[in-house]
């Protein structure tokens, strides 16, 4: 799963996404230059899926011979429309096809894909013509099927088998004719697991600051048709620096799309105002490199220039040197899930005073009698629609923190389901009701301590380790204010770092989190123990509810985009492999 990353141990550990140095002046130009790339097209982690799909028991359509069906493919957006993605070939005179065009989609962890697939009988007179060209509503329709890709990849054998129904009684939950079953197989593009670590280096990078030596960073590019380069890596900014040895940066092969295809080299200075001034580039095929760092020569940067309207390119003294260039095939996300790994899903909720009378509409718990969900509610469904494919039992450990139970003190981690015995609810609908009964049969009251809730967290996910399961912990803390045991909350974490655990955190309400950020490591520097002891990965993500919502960005998105990358780093660090 992934692309690309610039940094040796989280980088060796898992494919995907710049991890920086956390020293604040360099976290920040890090930073920056994350926003920098993604003006410029850089996406992040996907990995590329083959579907193959076949049927049977197809009804026959046809008087004097047997159907001929094509199948075709949508995907479907949160609006639910329709976007085609592909069409098979027609299968002649079958009933029970197996069609041999395979369908390509890019699979996206933190977003539900759903998928529509659309089976038809080709009549005889359209035969000879080119498949992407039939007109549908001149066909014959066989049936349909939906699911989500999700379902698909997290099969222990990566196939999924749909009964086919008529298009009126898809959106029905009533009893469905039997139009036949309809199988699809997923298959992880291998190119996807072919990585290439590249160290690189230069000598002699001219001066762009006024006071000191430059500060370097590279991004690498693929070329497109167009011409148009779109960033596919990046290196760390070196503070001050005219001879910088990068960290290793991790190569997709499936992103460059081939050895030999051009790649744009950048070397950029940094410029806190963003407006980075370009030092030098080269263009290379990965062929190109691994040639580099076989010779042990430096290749010469040059810079664009125009004099009137000629264009030419200045050769620079500074060189680019290849000082590691190795390929590797590495386990992927996906090769976890077929090995029957999954992630299980918790959930913690603020129920502390500052949230506001749930019974009145300005509060943050109100719950609204036209359906429309608060923003607690919102951050449960976004975030559970999506993890909820990688949970077998669907069976989910649900608090509350900050409130107090009738005729009890004030508790700092409670069930959500009111009982004295366990903490699981029954799917992502069981988190809702449970939350709204708690509303009804908690007073909310405080401090906020997130301690309690991340510890107990830490207990499930240690059991996980005695049991020798390959599992997986996704923790949902979802919050309207600053908690008042950062200390603690430091202690915990740094215990938590060690094992599968991530922690998710959403802050909404108008507060300033500018203090949360801190148990970001994104955001701020490591954590560290009272007695010095440094997590040992990054293992929290935190983002205010308001920054996303109503943008092109969801708070899905946002916070589950990194999960990959954690799991990986989690799973490869320790020498654990798929049980495939």
């Amino acid at each position: 799963m992934g692309n690309c990353c610039s940094d040796d141990a989280g980088g060796r550990s898992a494919v995907g996404g710049a991890t920086t140095s956390h020293g604040n002046q360099t976290d920040a130009a890090n930073d920056a230059v994350d926003v920098f790339l993604k003006h410029r097209g850089y996406n992040g982690l996907f990995t590329r899926i083959e579907l193959s799909l076949s049927a049977s028991h197809l009804r026959d359509r046809d008087v004097l011979s047997k159907s001929d069906p094509m199948a075709v493919v949508y995907t479907k957006g949160r609006d639910g429309a329709l976007e085609e993605l592909g069409r098979t070939e027609v299968v002649l005179n079958s009933l029970n096809p197996v069609w041999i065009t395979k369908l390509t989609i890019t699979y996206h962890f933190e977003v539900v894909q759903t998928l529509v697939f659309r089976l038809y009988d080709v009549d005889t007179q359209f035969h000879n013509v080119e498949v992407k060209l039939l007109k549908l509503d001149e066909q014959q329709f066989l049936g349909e099927a939906t699911c989500a890709l999700s379902q698909i990849i997290t099969k222990s054998d990566k196939s999924l088998t749909l009964d086919l129904v008529s298009r009126e009684e898809s959106s029905s939950s009533t009893h469905h004719r039997n139009l036949g079953e309809l199988t699809i197989r997923a298959e992880e593009s291998i190119s996807s697991k072919t990585i290439t670590e590249i160290i690189f280096r230069c000598s002699d990078l001219e001066y762009k600051d006024l006071f000191s030596r430059s500060d370097p960073f590279l991004v690498i590019s693929k070329t497109v048709e167009s011409r148009i380069p779109i960033p596919v890596c990046k290196t760390e900014v070196i503070k001050n620096d005219f001879k910088p040895i990068w960290k290793p940066v991790y190569l997709n092969l499936q992103q460059v799309g081939s050895k030999d295809n051009p790649l744009l080299i950048e070397c950029f200075n940094f410029n806190s105002n963003g407006k980075h001034d370009l030092v030098g580039k080269v263009e290379k095929s990965l062929g190109d490199l691994e040639k580099l760092h076989s010779s042990g020569q430096g290749e010469n940067l040059y810079l664009p220039t125009a004099v009137g309207n000629n264009h030419h390119n200045k050769i620079l003294k500074s060189q680019l040197f290849v000082d590691k260039f190795l390929e590797s095939v590495q386990h992927t996300f996906m090769d976890y899930l077929a090995g029957g790994c999954e992630l299980n899903f918790m959930v913690a909720i603020d129920f502390t005073a500052s949230n506001g009378n749930p019974r009145l509409p300005d509060s943050l718990h109100y719950i609204d009698p036209s359906g429309r969900p608060n923003a607690y509610q919102r951050a449960i469904l976004e975030v559970g629609e999506v993890l909820q494919f990688y949970d077998s039992d669907k069976r989910f450990p649900a608090w509350g923190f900050g409130a107090r139970p009738i005729d009890g003190p004030v508790s700092h981690c409670f069930n959500l389901n009111g009982s004295s015995n366990y903490c699981e609810v029954e799917g992502i609908q069981g988190i809702m009701t449970a939350y709204t009964s708690a509303l009804f049969n908690v007073s909310l009251a405080g401090p906020t301590l997130f301690g309690p809730v991340i510890t107990n967290a830490a207990l499930i996910a240690s059991h996980s380790l005695t049991n020798d399961q390959q599992k997986y912990f996704v923790l949902l803390i979802i919050t309207d204010g600053v908690i008042t045991d950062l200390q603690e909350t430091k202690e915990a974490l740094v215990k938590a770092s060690d094992l599968p655990l991530s922690i998710l955190i959403v802050g909404v309400g108008g507060a300033d989190f500018k203090e949360m950020e801190v148990l970001d490591a994104d955001k701020g520097e490591k954590l560290e123990s009272s007695t010095g002891r440094v997590v040992s990965r990054d293992i929290v993500q935190f983002i205010p509810f308001r920054d996303v919502q109503g943008g092109e960005i969801s708070v899905v998105q946002s916070l589950l985009a990194e999960l990959p990358t954690q799991f990986l780093t989690y799973m490869r660090s320790r020498n654990i492999h798929p049980k495939l």
